[in-house]
């Protein structure tokens, strides 16, 4: 099978080294362009050691992106963190289509802050999602989900790298194996469950004192390490 990787960062590599190790066929990689003085992307740099191809388009929605991706012939697309929009006539591309990972138990908490929604709403229980993406937001029809306790001491950092990173690595190896079997379903997303969580900036982690002590402590948990909540001492912003 050929298999087409788009994402980035740390999820994206351990992605990439588990095809590999299984076998897999990885015929190209697609990462977003290089930050002026920023290191280089860790599946960028897996990629270009193994001798597999990598692209990097200002946009996936650009026209001719579409051309250079189907002029791969791939079996099956997987997308590991993306952050870009993809246009639907990529996820059709793949001759399987295409699978991507969401953090989330779909179809709660929609968006791409959905782990610091999850602890900042003091939810105990949270997940990973492999879905097929369509053209909404985190709408697409559900291959498999599997379930992560949010434990009282869980920050964004620890629920994602402990938890939700090595469950969505683990999850899309498994996801691909039912496809190989012919076995992988499609699942629609009950609506009416549906949540969207906006992104998670500075703004909203200004901390309230006169909010209930948990709530205070579920923001603080839910914006550690990114955006980090903040409040003010003597005049002055303090990240807490």
């Amino acid at each position: 099978m050929r298999i087409v990787l788009i994402g980035q960062a740390a999820f994206g590599q351990k992605v990439l080294e588990a095809l590999q190790e299984r076998g897999d066929q990885v015929v190209a990689v697609y990462v977003p362009p290089d930050k002026p003085g920023a290191k280089a992307d860790p599946l960028k740099e897996s990629a270009q050691q193994r001798g597999i191809p990598v692209f990097q388009p200002r946009r996936m929605r650009d026209p001719d992106v579409y051309d250079k991706f189907a002029e791969l012939a791939p079996d099956l697309g997987v997308m590991a963190f993306v952050t870009d929009i993809v246009p639907q006539s990529i996820l059709d591309c793949p001759r399987l289509g295409t699978i991507q990972y969401h953090p989330s138990l779909l179809p709660r908490h929609r968006g791409r802050s959905a782990i610091n929604w999850a602890i900042i709403n003091g939810d105990t229980v949270t997940g990973i999602t492999i879905l097929w993406p369509d053209a909404g937001i985190d709408t697409g029809p559900i291959l498999l989900q599997k379930e992560a306790d949010i434990s009282p001491h869980d920050t964004v950092g620890s629920l994602y790298y402990n938890k939700l990173f090595p469950l969505g690595v683990e999850a899309i190896m498994e996801s691909i194996d039912l496809i190989y079997k012919g076995e992988a379903p499609r699942i629609p997303q009950d609506e009416s469950q549906a949540t969207y969580e906006r992104p998670c900036l500075e703004k909203d982690a200004i901390i309230d004192w006169s909010k209930p002590i948990i709530e205070v402590y579920n923001l603080i948990r839910g914006t550690n390490p990114q955006p980090g909540a903040t409040t003010t001492l003597r005049g002055q912003k303090l990240k807490i």
